[in-house]
């Protein structure tokens, strides 16, 4: 009896092994190529017909091992990106944001912006929603507005809520009035101690003046780039100021104005990992905070997961990332795929934005006194002429196919192979991967002990989905 169940044991393993080792897999599986000399641009093939090949190296995803929830991929609509978009005739506008913001079939399905409170250095000028004559000041923000944006940028949020009701917009102030600061310049100076408070409020009028507008900001991060002073706009505003800003003024008000948008800490490079938990390690600071935020213009994309694991109940954001025109197709859409797609999502982020959405064959509009004249948009807009630029690729090898919600799960790196892989809310699994040899490579993708022969071409990006 004891050698019957060990013969049938047997040819049950036997069976096993050639039901998942087949020449072709049962899944359905297709792959989405970027190459990157550009031959293939987000090019759909199904993964039919390949034989599998027991010496070619495997790609484990397990899917019950589960990490953080995806909030989405996509860019910094700045100011001068709406200006552009704007002025696009209706139909061409109408188009263009349909094919960014959309789930049609050539759509690439943004889930996440990112905005500026006030002005950013890619607008045509500094500005505030609080400006008043040189030396005046405001305390009870009776000049407050928000009519600048209603020229450009409410009009073009509106059209893309109109087709994406569901993105998430995260908002970034690179710097308060001048008046609020103690060199009463947009560019650099730290915030006046007293006007903590005022600021506080002026932040509370923005969300709700973009409610007004039937913006809901789902974000807020306290201050981009607050060790970079040298931008215009820009502000000084080192971790023990912060801390005690989000502590002793903005969380308070935000509570008390019953807002529930995230307030999201630090928003720099990833060199300064002590910044952030600096804060965190406040216990009256953090009970108001969501996360971090995280640039990489400096440091390493793993101190996403220092930060983690000093505080693993707050969550982490990468929000920007430039091009610098006239940009370079191959190399940055290899190191952005491996760095930010796949490095920023191994380290636990819930986005990945690029900066920024669009500009003019000029790099324009920039402020002047340190505005970026060199940053390349996803999109060149050349009044309705469109061009696809590497970032516009970049995010979309991960928008159209990781929906907001999806969760990242366990995947192995192989060497020239590095992988991140999700599982959608449908049930999808989407493994993103960069070959960075010059060569094919046949590989072997282990879903939950499923093998699954697949190939992908050299020096390219490829996007995996399996239902």
């Amino acid at each position: 009896m004891k050698n019957r169940f060990l013969l049938i044991a047997f040819l049950a393993l036997i069976a096993l092994s050639v039901g998942t080792c087949q020449k072709k897999s049962d899944q359905n599986i297709s792959l989405v190529l970027t190459k990157l000399d550009e031959s293939k641009l987000l090019s759909y093939s199904e993964v039919d017909g390949v034989e599998y090949n027991d010496q070619a190296p495997v790609i484990g995803i397990n899917t019950q091992k589960e990490y953080q929830i995806m909030d989405g991929f996509g860019y910094t609509l700045t100011g001068g990106s709406a200006m552009h978009i704007h002025r696009m005739s209706p139909q061409a506008r109408k188009m263009l944001l349909t094919e960014l913001f959309g789930k049609g079939k050539n759509d690439i399905a943004v889930s996440y912006l990112r905005l500026s409170v006030g002005a950013s250095d890619l607008d045509e000028k500094p500005f505030s929603y609080a400006e008043i004559p040189d030396g005046e000041t405001d305390p009870e923000l009776k000049s407050f507005s928000v009519a600048y944006d209603q020229e450009y940028l409410i009009p073009v949020l509106k059209e893309i809520l109109a087709i994406n009701p569901d993105i998430k917009l995260m908002s970034s102030p690179w710097s308060p009035p001048k008046w609020m600061k103690d060199n009463n310049d947009t560019r650099g100076g730290s915030l006046l101690p007293n006007f903590y408070n005022t600021y506080a409020n002026y932040l509370v009028k923005y969300i709700e003046g973009m409610k007004t507008e039937g913006i809901r900001i789902d974000a807020l991060t306290v201050q981009n780039e607050p060790l970079h002073p040298g931008n215009n706009p820009s502000l000084l505003m080192l971790p023990e100021d912060q801390a005690v800003f989000v502590r002793d003024h903005l969380g308070p008000a935000f509570e008390s104005a019953g807002i529930d948008t995230k307030i999201i800490i630090y928003d720099h490079n990833a060199d300064r990992p002590d910044y952030p938990i600096t804060i965190l390690n406040d216990p009256e600071a953090r009970k108001y905070i969501d996360g971090s935020a995280f640039h990489l213009y400096g440091g390493e994309i793993e101190a996403l997961s220092e930060v983690h694991e000093a505080h693993p109940d707050k969550n982490l954001y990468f929000t920007e990332q430039w091009i610098g025109a006239p940009g370079n197709f191959s190399g940055d859409m290899a190191w952005h795929t491996k760095e930010l797609i796949i490095g920023a999502s191994r380290n636990w982020s819930k986005t990945v934005l690029e900066w920024n959405l669009a500009a003019d064959p000029n790099q324009e509009p920039h402020t002047d006194r340190g505005g970026c004249d060199r940053c390349l948009g996803a999109v060149t807009i050349d009044g309705d002429e469109v061009i696809r630029n590497p970032a516009y690729y970049i995010i979309a090898q991960a928008s159209k196919f990781v929906p907001p919600g999806s969760v990242r799960v366990e995947s192995n790196e192989l060497e020239s192979l590095p992988n991140v892989a999700f599982k959608t809310p449908e049930g999808s699994i989407v493994l993103i991967a960069i070959n960075e040899r010059s060569e094919d490579q046949e590989i072997t993708l282990n879903v939950n002990g499923k093998l699954i022969p697949a190939q992908i071409s050299g020096a390219s990006v490829g996007t995996f989905i399996i239902k």
